[in-house]
């Protein structure tokens, strides 16, 4: 299901009050939304301050006419569809319009069923646009991403539109909001989808390391240097580079990274001469740059050199219809990885979770349900393991959204493991033995100890 298109807006630009007052009563009374400018220049202002996927305008105008305002508009990401109203004998410049991107257009004077057939015609290519536009932002980002609010529709829609555009992208959101699957997608969509795609967490290495491992080194420029490397950026020429917690970068490496963003040069450390390199830089933080611009912590021409294009990754709190689907897809998934599938999802269970904060958004939420099916017993979830629930037994109860510790994990998989043999072995216990390469005796200990049955001996089946 998609998003409904919001109800259209049209400019309405024409020197003549008259003209313009009689346009807005038509347009309105289909259910139009009119703003209006008295002139192109003055249309232009107003589709930048807020653009507008449908301009009306007149073709002859003072300071900027209908064909300069359709130039500049066609300029714009993403054009608005444009209908010219044409005086009587100008049909050689509606041709021209037509030629250079306009829509459609009417003759002045004009009457009301002409104007409305093609105002009408132009609504109807606005709404199969958005549809469209909607749908392609849905496929893109679906394969990174679970969601069903309208807030990540609309994030769908920009990583489609900035996707196949070859520009520097600056994604931003808490901590566990899913910045790099945003990044994923983008990758995908763009004209270097199966060229090197090369992750660095910035706040991975000390600065000195992270300068060298970003833009490489020559052979001894410091100890340990035993040969020289091309770096990360060397690595990723030709595809894309995404730096994660890139408001950590230390001051010398902003520096490289503006000429490399700049220029397209690198320096590796112990050179002296810069090379090229062709790498689309995305980067990511949950960090308020501008803040740390205004500390000091951050070169403020770099900040503009990243911030580009802005994809703001909504917290989940914002968003809670996105927690259903979410748990679901992850129920399944760890269902199935440790081996307790099919799951009966208790009732309650998915309003609970909605009802959650979940401060650390979808990685908390991904956590605690891992959690939850990996230490429930067999025969069910045990809700009182989910964060805000009383511990049961009077163990310590887990951080909200805690990874689970490796030894819990591994005793999950291995749990999963062995039902999925006793499922295979149609329940025979020698069989499933052999199957998971251990023996009886083993496997009897784990039974009882993974609580699945194996506290007393049962005949054979099948056997």
């Amino acid at each position: 299901m998609t998003a409904a298109a919001p109800r259209p807006r049209v400019l309405v630009v024409d020197d003549d009050p008259g003209v313009r007052y009689t346009l807005r009563e038509i347009l309105e009374s289909e259910g139009l939304e009119v703003v209006e400018a008295s002139d192109g220049a003055d249309a232009l202002a107003a589709f930048d301050a807020a653009p507008v996927p449908l301009v009306v305008s007149d073709l002859r105008m003072p300071r900027l006419d209908g064909m300069q305002l359709l130039r500049e508009l066609q300029a714009r990401t993403p054009p608005p569809r444009v209908v010219l109203i044409t005086a009587h004998g100008s049909e050689r410049q509606a041709v021209d319009a037509m030629k250079a991107g306009a829509f459609d257009y009417f003759k002045k004077p004009f009457e009301t069923d002409d104007l409305l057939a093609v105002v009408r015609r132009a609504v109807e290519a606005v709404r199969l646009t958005h549809e469209n536009e909607v749908l392609q932002g849905e496929l893109v980002l679906a394969r990174s991403m679970v969601f069903a609010s309208d807030a990540m529709r609309r994030l769908a829609v920009l990583v489609a539109r900035v996707a196949p555009k070859d520009v520097t992208v600056l994604v931003t959101g808490e901590s566990g909001t899913g910045k790099e699957r945003v990044a994923e997608a983008l990758v995908r969509g763009s004209h270097r989808a199966d060229r090197a795609f090369v992750r660095f967490n910035c706040a991975a290495l000390s600065p000195e390391l992270a300068e060298a491992e970003l833009f490489g080194h020559a052979r001894g420029a410091f100890t340990g240097a035993i040969r020289a490397r091309p770096g990360l950026f060397g690595e990723a020429d030709g595809g894309t580079i995404l730096l994660d917690e890139v408001g950590e970068l230390a001051p010398n490496a902003q520096a490289k990274l503006l000429r490399v963003l700049q220029e397209g040069e690198v320096r590796p450390v112990g050179e002296e001469r810069a090379r090229k390199v062709d790498v689309r830089v995305i980067a990511a933080t949950h960090r308020d740059l501008e803040e740390r611009v205004r500390a000091g912590a951050f070169r403020e021409d770099l900040f503009y050199r990243l911030n580009v294009v802005q994809l703001r990754i909504p917290p989940l709190r914002e968003r809670p219809e996105d927690v259903p689907v979410l748990a679901r897809f992850f129920l399944e998934r760890f269902a199935e990885q440790f081996g307790v599938s099919p799951l009966v999802v208790p009732p309650g269970l998915l309003d609970r979770l909605a009802a959650h904060p979940w401060p650390g958004n979808v990685r908390e939420l991904e956590n605690a349900l891992e959690g939850l099916v990996a230490l429930s017993p067999p025969d069910g979830l045990d809700l009182s393991l989910l964060p805000g629930a009383a511990p049961a037994g009077g163990a310590a109860p887990q951080p909200a959204g805690a990874p689970l510790p490796l030894r819990q994990r591994v005793e999950a998989y291995e749990r999963g493991l062995i039902v999925e043999a006793l499922r295979a072995a149609r329940g025979n216990r020698s069989e499933a033995a052999r199957r998971l390469g251990v023996s009886r005796v083993t496997l009897h200990d784990k039974l009882r100890k993974y609580g699945l049955g194996g506290g007393d001996e049962e005949p054979e089946r099948g056997g």
